[in-house]
């Protein structure tokens, strides 16, 4: 997954078109190197689920 590819979805998360995002193990830390240089980073929250996999939500306010 490149990183235009993974901004398209933090859009989408952001704007609404998606309610969530699931990501594998594999493409988690290549989605959270994208996440986190992002200014809108504390908007988002992860839930992790078992076998290292987590779920992104967007947030309507910033987490602290």
């Amino acid at each position: 997954m490149d990183k235009q590819t993974i901004n398209d979805i933090l859009n989408k998360l952001k704007d609404g078109e998606l309610h969530e995002y699931h990501v594998a193990k594999e493409q988690f830390l290549p989605f959270r190197d994208v996440l986190v240089a992002r200014e809108d980073f504390k908007y988002f929250r992860g839930i992790a689920k078992q076998g290292g996999h987590v779920v992104y939500h967007y947030l309507k306010e910033p987490r602290s």
